[in-house]
């Protein structure tokens, strides 16, 4: 029996797991960014002026973004896998 090899992962799968590591990168940098604020001492007042508005969104979005992705990223890479186990089986 001779070893089997993964076939290499495709370009749209490259392109969601970059796609997910940002996002979901950036909605953590967000957060902490809200958690490191509170623990300076800003108020509710402080974080609804400026630039804040935008970083506290960030994580409401992006992190159910990212695991719609992650989905995707599974659904894609499982149909990549299967269709690798059926060639394989034909030869």
């Amino acid at each position: 029996m001779s070893p089997v090899t993964p076939p290499e992962p495709s370009r749209l799968e490259r392109i969601l797991a970059v796609m997910v590591a940002g996002i979901v990168g950036m909605s953590i940098v967000a957060f902490l960014a809200i958690i490191i604020g509170s623990w300076q001492g800003m108020t509710s007042e402080d974080f609804s002026a400026g630039i804040w508005p935008t970083v506290s969104f960030v994580p409401l979005i992006g992190l159910p973004i990212g695991f719609l992705l992650i989905l995707a990223l599974l659904v894609v890479s499982t149909r990549r896998r299967r269709a690798g186990e059926a060639e394989d089986n034909a030869s």
